[in-house]
C-alpha cells in the first residue's frame, strides 16, 4: 500500500526535529500553520468525524473511555453542537452505565466522560450508576485485589480510575471517594514506580529484582512501556485539574508529574514522539502516536498551568504537534498507534489506529490550542 511521505515523516525522519528553544523558533511555515487555532480546531473536528465513523468497541469499552475523554476536550474547544450531540448520544446508548466489572479501572473509565456531561446538564441519571458503582468498589471486595494484592495493579489504570474517583467525590461532595483514590494511587505507585528511571514498569511482571534480572529490551534495558506511562500522565492531569489548590495530597501529585515530564522530555526523539519502548527506541518502526499524544497533551497543560517551565518544554511540545499532525490522514485518521497489548510491540504503522489513539489526539490539541 502506498504510503505518502507526510506520513513517513510520522514515524521514520528523525532529523526534522528541533531542540531548544531558538530551533523551536525558527518553525517553517508549515509547521507553524499546525498552531494556528483555526487549523487546530479543524483537525480536532476531522479526527472526531472520522473516529465516531469507524467505531471498532463496544461503547464502555476502555479504549472509548480514552477516546470519549478526548472527544469531551474537542468539544470543550470547539464548542461543536455535533460533538456535543454526539457524546449525549453515547450516553443515551449506554443508558450512562460503566462496563461490567465493578472493581476493575478499565471498566469505569467511561463515567469519566459521564461525569463531564452531567456537569453540564445536571441531570442526575448520567451520574446514578457511577455512584452506584463507586459506593459498591469502595465497600465490597473485589476479584482484582483477590488476584493481585491491590486494584490498580497495572500502571494505565491510574488514567482509568482515579479521575473518575475524584471528579465523583467532589461532585458528590464525598471526600472518603478523593481519600480512595489516594490509598489506591499511592499502591501501584509503591509498587510499580522506579525512582531511578523516574518512570512506571507497566505491571509487577516488568520490575527487575535486586540483581538487575528481568524482562529486557534488546539492548538490555528494562522495559518501560511509553503508553503506559503516557496512560500516568493523562491521569495525573486529570486528576490535577480537580484537587483543589489546598487540597492535601495535591502536591504528591505536581511532584510527581514533574518528575514524570523531566524525564520524559529526555526520552523524546528528534522528530517529536517518543517510541514504543522508552529506553530502546532504535529497535522501533517509529513513532507511536497514543503515547506521545498523552505526553503532549500532559506538557502542553503543565506549561498552561504554570507547572512546567514554559522555556524548557515548550520545545518539546512544539515538536509532538507538529509530529502528531504528520500522523493524522487528510481524512482524519490518527495512524502510527499501536495496538491493544500490555508491552511495547512493533507491529504497526501509518496505517495503524485504535480509538484511544485518536483521544489521546484530541487530548493534546485541547492544550496546545491554548499555548501563548
Amino acid at each position: 500500500m502506498h504510503v505518502s511521505f507526510r506520513w513517513l515523516a510520522c514515524g521514520l525522519l528523525l532529523s526534522l526535529g528541533f531542540s531548544g528553544a531558538a530551533e523551536a523558533q525558527s518553525l517553517s511555515k508549515a509547521d507553524q500553520a499546525v498552531f494556528k487555532p483555526k487549523y487546530i480546531k479543524k483537525q480536532l473536528l476531522n479526527a472526531t468525524k472520522w473516529q465516531l465513523a469507524h467505531p471498532k468497541h463496544k461503547l464502555t469499552d476502555w479504549t472509548n473511555g480514552a477516546f470519549y475523554s478526548g472527544v469531551f476536550a474537542a468539544y470543550e474547544t470547539t464548542k461543536s453542537q455535533l460533538i456535543l450531540d454526539s457524546l449525549m448520544a453515547m450516553g443515551n446508548r449506554t443508558q450512562w452505565q460503566p462496563d461490567r466489572r465493578y472493581d476493575h479501572a478499565d471498566d469505569i473509565v467511561i463515567c469519566q466522560t459521564y461525569l463531564n456531561l452531567y456537569r453540564l446538564k445536571k441531570d442526575r441519571r448520567m451520574i446514578q450508576p457511577t455512584l452506584d458503582v463507586v459506593e459498591k468498589f469502595r465497600t465490597v471486595p473485589g476479584k482484582e485485589v483477590q488476584d493481585h494484592g491491590i486494584a490498580w495493579w497495572w500502571c494505565d489504570a491510574l488514567f482509568m480510575g482515579p479521575p473518575v474517583l475524584v471528579k465523583l467525590g467532589l461532585i458528590e461532595n464525598k471526600p472518603e471517594y478523593l481519600t480512595l483514590s489516594d490509598t489506591l494511587y499511592q499502591q501501584t505507585y509503591r509498587r510499580l514506580f522506579n525512582h531511578q528511571q523516574h518512570l512506571f514498569s507497566r505491571d509487577a511482571s516488568y520490575l527487575w529484582n535486586a540483581a538487575g534480572e528481568g524482562k529486557k529490551e534488546s539492548n538490555g534495558q528494562q522495559i518501560f512501556w511509553s503508553r503506559g506511562n503516557g496512560w500516568v500522565m493523562g491521569g495525573l492531569v486529570q486528576v490535577l485539574q480537580e484537587l483543589p489548590a489546598n487540597h492535601p495530597t495535591r502536591g504528591f501529585y505536581v511532584d510527581l508529574f514533574k518528575e514524570m515530564s523531566a524525564r520524559l522530555v529526555q526520552l523524546q526523539q528528534p522528530d517529536g514522539l517518543w517510541r514504543s519502548s522508552l529506553l530502546d527506541p532504535a529497535a522501533y518502526p517509529g513513532g507511536e502516536a497514543s503515547g506521545s499524544g498523552f505526553d503532549c497533551y500532559a506538557m502542553a497543560w503543565g506549561i498552561n498551568q504554570g507547572i512546567l517551565d514554559k522555556a524548557t518544554y515548550l520545545p518539546a511540545v512544539q515538536k509532538a504537534w507538529v509530529g502528531l499532525n504528520k500522523c493524522l490522514s487528510p481524512e482524519g485518521r490518527v495512524g502510527w498507534v499501536q495496538p491493544i497489548g500490555a508491552d511495547p510491540r512493533r507491529d504497526f504503522s501509518a496505517e495503524s489506529w485504535e480509538v484511544y489513539g485518536t483521544g489521546a489526539f484530541l487530548l493534546a490539541g485541547s492544550e496546545v490550542i491554548k499555548l501563548k
